[in-house]
């Protein structure tokens, strides 16, 4: 098939390939070896899509790239170096170098068996899918593209340079690449490799957790997760490794009838994507997004009003945490989605009229995650009923106009008793211990319900509290900005 005219337009700006490469290049060619620009550096270059990073591959050995590029580069990564890799540190840009190889993993093992190979041709058949498969020789910027590549990108069209069954073999993450490519490019798998990954979808299985998880965020930060999402639970690849998604696939009770909670799941990782404010995708909000209803399932329960789901939100949470926590998600990562979780339902009382305490310990509980919690809230909101969406559209920009308000009156941001842990144990006379932690705990409460307060107002309410637990306070305030009042 030949190969259309604005691709043709597209090559020819590819082989204005960035300065860096061809410094690359002419320290390879200087020393008598092969140098090839490949991959996803290729592919989004005809995409003009932006890659900062830049991937090759070489005749030459691991070691003999070291001696090529040395004194030339600004850093290396010898990380992959067993599987053939070199990483170098170039002008601002991050460059992969790797030896002609190919992978295959064994039935049993989560570990690769690296193999190098004599040519690019060999290279580039053992590549996932063909649209990854093209290749630029450099110096002279030869174009080679032995599995049609280019026309498979300009069609929009999924294919494995060989048999889909020997491609996903030779690594089964490469299914749930696929669903990251649907998801990332919008192209459509061709009905070989969608039987595929039906017919191994079981082998992911074998392939480590951390590979699993990076693949998974990286679908996730598409622009249209949704995609990627609906293909592999649609091939039974997710029961392998997040099972909860295709659970909410609830089968439709004829009489109770209730929203298709996986469509709905779907529609808000989609909502959350297109509204990112900042040029990098929030990871954290679009998981809390994917398994913000995984305690539906759970909880579900058919009543004469209707359909249940109640608490769904703190099934929800604990449920997301085992899941994420057995993907290798940092810890950091996996706190804040599972309180984004926990909380996304809180909003929903504000119908019922909140007061300004209610409010606070929103704005509280919600710490520096506000923003994201209301974000999706917003997204979670998919219902078809236009007047019923403006509805809770309206009532939250109204609850945001709530918050700000009351963060111009007083410090939300720091919502705390103007007396800290030793001020308390000074006017007390008492050391360290629960009678200080509840003390303190009375003080915010007084705070959270009437707004902000000085320190003497803070001593008056410590004094009272002691009092009426037997506590001797001390007979004077402390001097100094502490019990001043300025």
């Amino acid at each position: 098939m030949p190969i259309p005219p604005e691709m043709a337009a597209r090559l020819r700006e590819l082989l204005v390939v960035p300065p860096v490469a061809e410094d690359l290049a002419r320290r390879f060619q200087d020393a008598g070896r092969e140098l090839y620009l490949v991959g996803g550096s290729v592919r989004d270059a005809l995409l003009r899509r932006a890659h900062d990073d830049l991937d090759f591959t070489t005749d030459a050995r691991p070691e003999e790239v070291l001696e090529i590029l040395s004194g030339w580069h600004e850093g290396t990564w010898l990380q992959g170096v067993k599987f053939g890799t070199v990483g170098v540190q170039k002008d601002g840009r991050r460059l992969e170098i790797t030896t002609f190889r190919a992978e295959t993993y064994d039935p049993a093992s989560r570990k690769p068996m690296v193999e190098h190979v004599g040519s690019i041709e060999d290279d580039l058949a053992r590549r996932d899918f063909t649209v990854n498969a093209m290749a630029v020789r450099l110096p002279d910027r030869t174009f080679i593209d032995p599995h049609g590549g280019v026309n498979d990108l300009a069609g929009k069209t999924l294919r494995t340079p060989g048999a889909p069954e020997d491609s996903f073999d030779d690594d089964p993450l490469r299914m749930l690449r696929a669903a990251r490519f649907v998801a990332q490019l919008g192209l459509v798998p061709d009905d070989g490799v969608v039987r595929a990954m039906r017919a191994m979808a079981g082998r992911l299985r074998i392939v480590s957790a951390e590979r699993i998880r990076d693949e998974l965020l990286k679908l996730l930060d598409a622009r249209r997760p949704s995609g990627g999402l609906l293909l592999a639970t649609e091939t039974g690849l997710s029961e392998t490794f997040l099972p909860e998604l295709p659970a909410l696939k609830l089968e439709q009770d004829p009489i109770h009838q209730h929203k298709d909670v996986f469509a709905h799941t779907l529609a808000v990782v989609d909502r959350i994507a297109a509204t990112d404010p900042g040029p990098e995708p929030d990871t954290v909000l679009r998981m809390a997004g994917l398994l913000h209803d995984v305690g539906k399932p759970a909880t579900r329960r058919f009543e004469p009003d209707g359909v249940s789901f109640h608490h769904h939100e703190v099934v929800g949470a604990r449920m997301a945490r085992e899941r994420l926590e057995a993907l290798r998600v940092p810890s950091d990562f996996v706190g804040d989605c599972c309180e984004l979780i926990e909380m996304h339902l809180r909003f929903h009382g504000f119908s019922q009229g909140w007061t300004d305490s209610a409010v606070r310990r929103y704005v509280r509980d919600a710490g520096p995650l506000l923003d994201r919690l209301n974000r999706l809230v917003r997204a979670d909101c998919t219902t078809r009923n236009k007047m019923r969406a403006r509805k809770l559209q309206i009532a939250m920009d109204q609850f945001e106009e709530r918050i700000a308000r009351l963060a111009a009156e007083e410090d939300l941001a720091r919502i705390r008793p103007p007396l800290d842990g030793h001020e308390v144990m000074a006017f007390l006379g008492i050391g360290p211990g629960r009678q200080v932690g509840e003390a303190l705990d009375m003080l915010l409460e007084h705070r959270l319900e009437h707004g902000e307060y000085g320190p003497d107002e803070g001593y008056e309410l410590l004094g009272v509290w002691a009092r009426e637990r037997g506590i001797g306070p001390g007979s004077t305030v402390p001097a100094g900005p502490a019990g001043s009042g300025d």
